[in-house]
């Protein structure tokens, strides 16, 4: 079974393109993190929202890279820091080509 964490918070910026030039750094650091699988990132400059999906192999790695990240994001100055950890159901997520692999 793999686990899908989505994580959601409010900030002021940066978006877009200097989104993508000021985190890329750590979008390579987070491909070292434990477990993880892979992660989309998103972003809603109206409403000043980012976060990502991510997919673990365990609840457990999922459970750490969250307490981690929101760490990280507190210390930025970011608050209102919002993370599920859910179970993927692979049969039906399968059927609807959803980016499962091991």
């Amino acid at each position: 079974m793999v686990y899908l964490l989505q994580v959601d918070f409010t900030m002021d910026g940066p978006f877009g393109d200097e989104m993508s030039e000021g985190f890329k750094d750590l979008a390579h650091s987070i491909n070292d993190e434990e477990g993880i699988m892979w992660k989309i990132w998103t972003e809603d400059a109206v409403a000043k929202e980012a976060g990502g999906v991510y997919l673990f192999e365990t609840k457990e790695s999922a459970k750490k890279y969250l307490a981690m990240h929101s760490a990280r994001l507190t210390s930025f100055g970011i608050t209102n820091i919002r993370g599920k950890i859910f179970e993927v159901n692979e049969a039906l997520s399968s059927i609807n080509n959803g980016p499962i692999h091991k």
